[in-house]
């Protein structure tokens, strides 16, 4: 059978074969160098260096922070799209995914506008609060959710939009409210797309760059995360810019690896 299917696909034609080859290799040569001029014999050194090694930890940090973030709010926006019956859904789903295509610079320049000192709302919280926003850590943890939020939204939309409703139908006809419903019944059922759609948003955040840098600014210990720390390593360090930079690509290939039968596996 299999070979039945080789033989009437034919050759691969050289017209398609080509150009892939050509933007397989455009794709994977500068990963392969920068495997290649990594510091392998001082990497553990690099790593636990204190420049490096507060990068790090802030990065890790305030990616899982942002993620609770998402999740807290990601979640039950993603059931609004899904399941709710709210006029303009389009619009909203719309709205919910322009971080996505939005350059995260000009997100952080919204932030700032917001949630500043002289914000639409950051006045307000700084006059009655005394809370600031931007340039904290606190900041980056906005600026990485307001990215990372969509690639969650979307994920676990997509996995309500999967899910048969006749469970939670059957769930209410037994007394169930909807919120009950939701706990029991949904949530359970779509556990695989928000465990996908958290690991993304994750990855995200951690490789959030433009907009942080706008919103949070680039403070060493308090703002400055692993992609601030490898633009800034360029000028003065290259070993511990190529350091965090494999360092991110590794979190990269983990995240493809774990989702690979969800994202990437393709039919055979």
């Amino acid at each position: 059978m299999t070979s039945t299917r080789r033989r009437a696909r034919g050759r691969l034609p050289v017209v398609l074969v080509l150009p892939a080859v050509v933007g397989l290799a455009f794709l994977l040569i500068p990963l392969v160098g920068l495997l290649v001029r990594a510091p392998w014999r001082t990497l553990p050194e690099q790593l636990f260096s204190e420049s490096v090694g507060d990068a790090l930890r802030l990065s890790l940090v305030c990616a899982s922070l942002a993620t609770v973030v998402c999740l807290v709010l990601g979640v039950p926006l993603a059931w609004l799209l899904a399941r709710g019956d709210v006029p303009g859904r389009g619009v909203l789903r719309a709205l919910v995914t322009v971080p996505l295509v939005l350059p995260p610079v000009v997100g952080g320049v919204a932030l700032l506008f917001v949630l500043g000192r002289r914000g639409l709302v950051g006045q307000h919280l700084d006059a009655w609060f005394g809370i600031s926003l931007p340039f904290t850590t606190a900041g980056v943890v906005l600026a990485e959710a307001f990215v990372a939020m969509p690639f969650l939204v979307i994920s676990v939309e997509g996995a309500l939009r999967a899910a048969d409703p006749r469970y939670e139908e059957a769930a209410a006809t037994l007394g169930a409210s909807r919120w009950l419903a939701f706990r029991r019944v949904t949530l359970p059922s779509i556990l695989p797309g928000v465990v996908a759609g958290t690991v993304l948003c994750w990855a995200r955040a951690l490789g959030e760059f433009g907009a942080t840098i706008t919103f949070a600014g680039n403070f060493p210990g308090e703002t400055t995360t692993m992609p601030l720390a490898v633009y800034l390593a360029l000028e003065t360090d290259p070993e511990s810019a190529i350091v965090l930079s494999v360092v991110l690509l590794l979190v990269s290939v983990g995240v493809l690896a774990a989702l690979r039968d969800r994202w990437i596996s393709g039919p055979s």
